[in-house]
């Protein structure tokens, strides 16, 4: 280890640090001075963002550049996706300081486990090794534990959480047991070696096979694809909904990163053997996902399914191997990231008083009483739905281009069918805000910071819409040596 590979790694070290000063400092803060937890967090956003992009120079003129052994790798595609996840956390702290503050969470506990996600996040992002890919992998999971049971006051809770934590231990060791067959394989934790061994071995080894399909199973389950989605809606619906923000958005970035440095840097050769698998996946996902929403009351299942149908979409892109493939996947998941804050974010917006406005009805009449919030939930809901112009529409045409590249044309008619009938859930959300009357006539109040990050938030879902070309080609310009 020496000080230019440490420099590459400095967002980390310092995301890292400053997770262990916010823990210090709370120590010292009373009640009424824990808004300096919530304004050291977003600073530790704000500079490990300058710190990202300053590192440019560090990978001027060569594609990726590697530390710590090769098990760190610094690119373009991980300082893009650390970007967003860094843009996407600011996002949550802001919608999340009022929900803590309302039903009084407000604790430090919220900042520093969510900060060690994002140092998960950020590893799992740049790793380049078995070893850094299960480091990543764990520090999410287990931070994302803790936070689901954040509420201790509540049953729920602990519930969702042991429920997540007995799947997710479950979905771990399936991982680790297919890392350990690849090793055994190949002789090697490195995914650069991993696959030049199979260059050698050929991709008919029944070891390497066996370890590919565990290997996939752990990535279905951080994905919550079917048929390993049955933690997402009871997980959503039971974690507190700065949690549910949470864990809707910043951790589909990490399992992005981690099928691409697993299925393409190590796994390539097998392509022909996890392409199948993917398909099947995507396919379920899609048609579960859209028909279990549309049987949903309850906003958070609601959304939760739709996750799961929206990382079946992901999955389409991933399946031609290609740059324009990865990076429409990339794309999606980004994308969708910024359309689910958005959505939890009026979910927070409307819960008051100590309780969460979880039932759909509890948006009826919305346009009555606030016109401008009920306008950005729509833009929203018909992002998610895939209307032009919204961001979500080019998101699902690019990822279905992909399907249809890789020659999977009946693939691509069923997530077109599929997207259509699940327009209709999302539809529903707009019926209730502008055509029922309202339940409630009690005004919506909203600190000025948090609407004006409904307001951002609902802008960049229009404009990554309108003006997505740029978004489109650094994606896929991520990839450009595929």
């Amino acid at each position: 280890m020496n000080g230019a590979q440490m420099l590459l790694a400095a967002p980390e070290f310092w995301v890292l640090a400053m997770a262990c000063v916010i823990m210090l400092v709370d120590l010292f803060l009373s009640e009424e001075r824990r808004g300096i937890i919530h304004m050291l967090a977003m600073l530790t956003l704000v500079f490990a963002g300058i710190i990202t992009l300053r590192g440019d120079y560090l990978t001027a003129g060569v594609h990726s550049v590697t530390a710590f052994n090769g098990g760190f790798i610094r690119d373009s595609m991980g300082d893009v996706l650390k970007v967003f996840s860094f843009i996407t956390l600011g996002l949550i702290y802001t919608y999340a300081k009022f929900y803590l503050r309302n039903f009084n969470m407000f604790r430090a506990d919220f900042y520093t486990l969510s900060l060690f996600t994002l140092l998960g996040v950020m590893l799992l992002i740049s790793a380049n090794s078995l070893i850094m890919i299960y480091l990543g992998l764990e520090l999410i999971s287990l931070s994302v534990y803790a936070l689901v049971a954040f509420n201790r006051e509540s049953s729920r809770g602990p519930e969702a959480a042991m429920k997540y934590f007995v799947l997710g231990s479950m979905a771990s060791g399936m991982l680790l047991y297919g890392m350990s067959m690849i090793y055994g394989a190949t002789g090697s934790l490195g995914l650069v070696d991993i696959a030049a061994a199979i260059g050698v071995l050929g991709e008919h080894d029944i070891l390497l096979i066996f370890g590919l399909v565990f290997v996939v199973v752990g990535i279905a389950f951080k994905f919550g694809v079917v048929p390993f989605h049955m933690w997402i809606p009871d997980v959503y619906e039971g974690a507190p909904v700065a949690v549910t923000l949470l864990i809707s958005s910043l951790p589909k970035l990490a399992a992005f990163a981690m099928a691409f440095r697993f299925l393409q840097s190590g796994l390539g050769d097998l392509h022909m053997h996890w392409q199948g698998m993917l398909q099947v996946m995507a396919l379920l996902s899609i048609i579960v996902g859209n028909l279990a929403a549309i049987m949903q009351t309850n906003i958070k299942r609601m959304l939760a399914y739709s996750t799961i149908s929206h990382m079946g979409f992901v999955l389409l892109g991933l399946l031609p191997g290609t740059a324009f493939g990865f990076g429409a996947s990339m794309y999606y998941v980004i994308v969708y990231a910024l359309m689910s804050t958005a959505a939890f974010g009026m979910v927070i917006m409307l819960s008051a008083r100590g309780i969460e406005a979880e039932q759909l009805e509890d948006f009826k009449g919305l346009n009555q009483r606030n016109p401008f919030y009920a306008a950005i939930m729509a833009i929203v809901m018909f992002s998610m739905a895939g209307v032009p112009p919204m961001v979500g529409f080019f998101a699902k045409w690019m990822v279905i281009k992909a399907a249809m590249d890789a020659g999977l044309l009946w693939l691509a008619i069923t997530a077109v069918i599929f997207a259509v009938m699940g327009a209709f859930y999302y539809l529903r959300v707009i019926k209730y805000m502008y055509f029922d009357e309202p339940e409630n006539e009690a005004a919506i109040v909203a600190p000025v910071d948090f609407g004006a990050a409904l307001t951002l938030n609902g802008i960049m879902i229009i404009g990554l819409g309108i003006f997505s070309g740029s978004l489109i080609a650094i994606c896929i310009n991520s990839f450009a040596t595929l």
